[in-house]
């Protein structure tokens, strides 16, 4: 078996909003062999910028665009295909968005992989400890108090046990901050986890002081309090805190993961499949275990990645919550024909080949920007 072709698709919806919420548009890449099997992946990241990283031609030998390091090869040796691409990219990648571009192939990969086989992918990668895990509802704060408790109530009557507020308005003042908790609080009653996802806004000092507000309303976790790039201050905030703090979702690689890893800076690991892809992800799970933390996932975009993240997240023995995007966007909830979504605040599996998810192609044609193969 060999690939033939590797296409990268951009799609959005009409109405984007200057908003944190990378559920508006999607690059998808598909992966097509000689035998007619095609498997299909998504990177949360730029579109444009990732499509440039695959379609770019060759400049010389660690400076070469992703499309042509594959187009001929076996598609089932994930390992040596994710260091090819590393190798030959070492002038323009080994972060961020090249990593993206090659999550978003290894993905395509491993669905290829799992179709070849006939099996899911959670059993390619060792076998699954759980069919269903539970699913918090992950959702924006609202512009105060009385429309964050709103949305809480909203969520809770929708059956999900646990809800995660992020990102903006958060980090104007403390008095605010306070309020937002507060409100998700008694929106959500005393029974129910309440997640809070600041979306790096603070320094250590000002984190700790918010995370020691924040404990009186029995938060499950403190999400990305400071910049991502300060580890330091994570590892210092982590061993003063009276909540757990969690992070990870911008990091792209095994190799961005490490400082955070080596220096057990976090008490949970949020893992993006579409800025790690399996192989990277499948490695930095082993790592996290090894240390005695957490791993959760992190996806906020369509039900391609949530499949994704479903196969990797079962595969961690101790996986106790998955983040479930609920925004009203067509491309969570429409882009595949099957729908990847809680129920009653649990979320099933896939247990069909590959993701076990398939695209609904006359949903691709409509919202498709550019397409390149």
């Amino acid at each position: 078996m060999k690939i033939t072709k590797l296409i990268c698709q951009i799609l959005r919806i009409p109405h984007v909003e200057h908003k944190t919420a990378s559920s508006q548009d999607s690059v998808l890449v598909r992966v097509q062999t000689d035998n007619g099997l095609e498997g299909i992946g998504e990177a949360d990241s730029s579109p444009e910028m990732v499509k440039a990283a695959i379609d770019a031609p060759f400049s010389h030998n660690i400076a070469c665009g992703l499309r042509q390091l594959l187009v001929g090869e076996n598609p089932l040796e994930t390992d040596r295909l994710w260091q090819k691409m590393y190798r030959a990219t070492m002038y323009c990648g080994r972060r961020s968005v090249m990593i993206t571009a090659m999550a978003a192939i290894d993905m395509a990969l491993w669905d290829l992989k799992g179709k070849h086989f006939g099996e899911p992918i959670h059993r390619l990668l060792g076998g699954s400890f759980h069919s269903r895990i539970k699913a918090y509802a992950s959702i924006l704060f609202g512009a105060d108090g009385a429309r964050t408790r709103a949305i809480a109530e909203k969520w809770r009557a929708n059956g999900y046990q646990a809800v995660k507020f992020g990102w903006e308005p958060m980090g104007q003042n403390e008095n605010l901050d306070v309020e937002l908790v507060a409100a998700a609080r008694q929106g959500l009653g005393d029974e129910a986890t309440l997640l809070i996802d600041a979306g790096c806004v603070w320094d250590a000092r000002t984190a700790l002081q918010r995370a020691n507000r924040f404990a009186d309303y029995r938060i499950g976790w403190l999400e990305e309090p400071l910049q991502p790039d300060d580890v330091e201050g994570y590892r210092w905030l982590r061993d003063r805190s009276p909540v757990p703090i969690a992070a990870g979702e911008e990091e792209c690689g095994r190799q961005a993961f490490a400082d955070l890893i080596n220096r057990r800076a976090l008490d949970v690991y949020q893992v993006d499949l579409s800025r790690n892809g399996f192989t990277e992800s499948a490695y930095i799970r082993q790592r996290v275990e090894e240390i005695g933390a957490r791993l959760c996932n992190h996806c906020y975009t369509s039900p391609v990645t949530v499949a994704a993240s479903l196969h990797w997240l079962t595969t961690c023995r101790d996986a106790f919550l998955f983040e479930d995007c609920v925004e009203d966007s067509p491309l969570r909830n429409e882009l595949t024909t099957e729908k990847v979504q809680a129920k009653d605040g649990w979320i099933t599996v896939p247990d069909r080949p590959g993701l076990g998810v398939s695209l609904d192609e006359e949903f691709v044609r409509r919202f498709l920007i550019v397409s390149s193969e």
